[in-house]
């Protein structure tokens, strides 16, 4: 059960972000000069480019997660209340996207913070929206370290928000 105050601390985050522009909103994220200077190379084609910007697969990153937190897999998809074929298909099906939820899903079950879910999610090819209500609350939750999905759904639910 979430505390009073800390619903009450959700609540005027998400109206914040909300109502802010992103600029006032973002967290210390301009690029280093050398970055810009390396993003404006023209790579010499396409398979460089590739090359030079290609990440980590989910699947790659997913299961170093898991490794460098010396959880087993049954830990992880139980956690993260997923089914076990399912999560043999995320493992053993390269080309496999999961729908976002899931990848939340695993991200809190992982306990990943902020930066390690945002990752984690762009594998997959998602992203949490600074004006979707839905994704404020999760923002929220890995900022805070809410991991457990019953108090994370919970604060979903009192902003009127789908659970996951």
């Amino acid at each position: 059960m979430l505390a009073e105050k800390t619903l009450i601390e959700l609540k005027e985050y998400v109206d914040y972000c909300l109502n802010h522009s992103p600029a006032e909103i973002l967290h210390a994220c301009a690029p280093l000069e050398s970055e810009i200077l390396e993003e404006d190379r023209q790579p010499a084609d396409l398979d460089e480019f590739i090359q030079s910007r290609r990440k980590p697969s989910l699947r790659h990153l997913l299961f170093s997660y898991i490794d460098q937190r010396g959880a087993s897999d049954s830990e992880i998809y139980k956690k993260a209340g997923i089914d076990r074929r399912h999560f043999s298909k995320i493992r053993s099906n390269p080309d496999y996207r999961p729908r976002k939820n899931t990848v939340i899903l695993l991200a809190l079950a992982l306990q990943l913070n902020i930066e390690e879910a945002g990752e984690l999610l762009s594998s997959a090819g998602f992203s949490l929206s600074d004006s979707d209500t839905s994704d404020l609350v999760i923002q929220f939750c890995l900022e805070k370290e809410i991991y457990n999905l019953q108090d994370v759904n919970e604060a979903l639910d009192n902003l009127g928000v789908k659970p996951l």
